[in-house]
C-alpha cells in the first residue's frame, strides 16, 4: 500500500496536482507508516519473547546481504529451517531448480513451487548480497563471465544464500 501511494504521489506531482492532493496523500502516508511502524514493533516484541526464536533469528542476520527483514521474515515463514538439507531449504523457499519434462519446455529447468513470499525477500537479500558479500560478489561475477542472465545470477545467489543460512542455523554459527 505505501508503495502503491508513493508512486501515486510522483504522478501527482508529474501531472502538477500535487498541491490538490497534498494534504491526503500526506496524511495517508503518515498513517501507512505508523501502522507499518506498530507491524515491525509487534514482530520484534514477538521475536524477543521467545528465547529459542532470538537466537535463531540473529544468525541468518549474519550473513552479509541478509538484513532485519529477510532474517526476520526466514525464521517464520521457514520455521524448519536448520533442520533440514540444503537442497530441500532450496526447495522449500522454490530457488531449487525443477525439471519440466513435458510440455513446452521440455528439456529446461526453471525454479518452480515453494513459499512465494520468502522467494521474494531472498531475491532482495541476493541483490545486496551480490554487492556487499566477498564470496557471493565472485560467485555473482563468476555466472556473469559465464554469460548468465540477471535472473539466473540472482536466483542461484538466493539459493546460496538459504544454503548457507540453513547450514548455519544447523550449526547455531553466525
Amino acid at each position: 500500500m505505501r508503495k502503491r501511494l508513493l508512486a501515486q504521489i510522483r504522478a501527482h506531482q508529474k501531472l502538477g496536482r500535487a498541491a490538490m492532493f497534498e494534504v491526503v496523500d500526506t496524511a495517508l502516508k503518515h498513517r501507512i507508516d505508523s501502522l507499518i511502524k506498530e507491524l515491525e514493533d509487534l514482530i520484534t516484541r514477538a521475536i524477543a519473547s521467545d528465547h529459542r526464536l532470538s537466537e535463531t533469528v540473529i544468525v541468518p542476520r549474519s550473513i552479509p546481504g541478509i538484513g532485519p527483514v529477510a532474517s526476520t521474515m526466514l525464521i517464520p515463514e521457514m520455521p524448519e529451517i536448520g533442520t533440514i538439507t540444503g537442497e530441500e531449504a532450496a526447495a522449500v523457499t522454490g530457488l531449487a531448480p525443477v525439471a519440466h519434462d513435458s510440455g513446452t519446455l521440455r528439456g529446461k529447468r526453471a525454479i518452480a513451487g515453494g513459499r512465494r513470499a520468502i522467494r521474494h525477500v531472498m531475491f532482495q537479500a541476493a541483490l545486496v548480497a551480490a554487492h556487499h558479500n566477498t564470496s557471493l560478489k565472485s560467485f555473482a561475477n563468476r555466472l556473469r563471465k559465464a554469460g548468465k542472465l540477471h535472473k539466473v545470477i540472482i536466483t542461484a545467489v538466493a539459493r546460496k544464500l538459504v544454503t548457507i543460512a540453513n547450514a548455519l542455523c544447523k550449526s547455531r554459527q553466525k
